[in-house]
């Protein structure tokens, strides 16, 4: 099974270097020296990666074969990809790949049924839930403890205690100008 573990960005220098938006909880397992990643678009890959260092809190990776700017640039916004065995696990108890969120039912700690996850959408800050609703409508769940209470891969279903407005129209507001009226 293929895993996007992350993103090429700017290059960074004059010999090769590229900074990468890392996409995986396990660079160190993903991205070290010697790995070969496949690429999208493919024809770009596979990549060998030949140095890799932490440079101000951002990841610079060099690839075998690429020496200079010129050919750093050429490979911003590729995907690197990796070949996981479907059985692995991540190493933290609470850490999912996406392939095992995906198609996971969507409930509310009172059972109500919200959709499926059909995306897994990892932003800077957190990662949030797509979910399809029964009507066709997408609503978005921050993948966070305080919402996201328990994920049970063997019922395929995700728990959620979402706050008044998260997935439905009765959104409370509260505000102090109300005392003084």
């Amino acid at each position: 099974m293929q895993l996007v573990v992350a993103r090429i960005g700017r290059a960074h220098g004059i010999k090769g270097e590229v900074t990468v938006e890392v996409r995986t909880d396990e660079p160190e397992l993903r991205l070290g020296p010697g790995a070969v990643l496949a690429t999208d678009p493919a024809g770009v890959g596979p990549l060998t990666i030949e140095t890799g260092r932490v440079h101000s809190g951002r990841l610079l990776l060099r690839f075998a074969g690429v020496s200079d700017r010129t050919g750093a640039e050429a490979l911003r916004n590729t995907l690197l990809i990796a070949e996981i065995d479907p059985e692995e696990l991540p190493e933290g108890e609470d850490e999912y790949y996406d392939h095992q969120l995906v198609d996971l039912d969507v409930v509310t700690e009172d059972g109500i049924e919200v959709g499926r996850i059909t995306e897994i959408s990892h932003l800077p800050s957190q990662d949030l839930f797509i979910v399809e609703r029964p009507d066709g409508s997408e609503v978005m769940i921050p993948f966070v403890s305080e919402i996201v209470t328990e994920i049970d891969l063997e019922e395929q279903r995700a728990v959620i205690a979402p706050p008044p407005g998260l997935i439905d129209e009765r959104a409370e507001t509260v505000s102090s100008r109300d005392d003084d009226a």
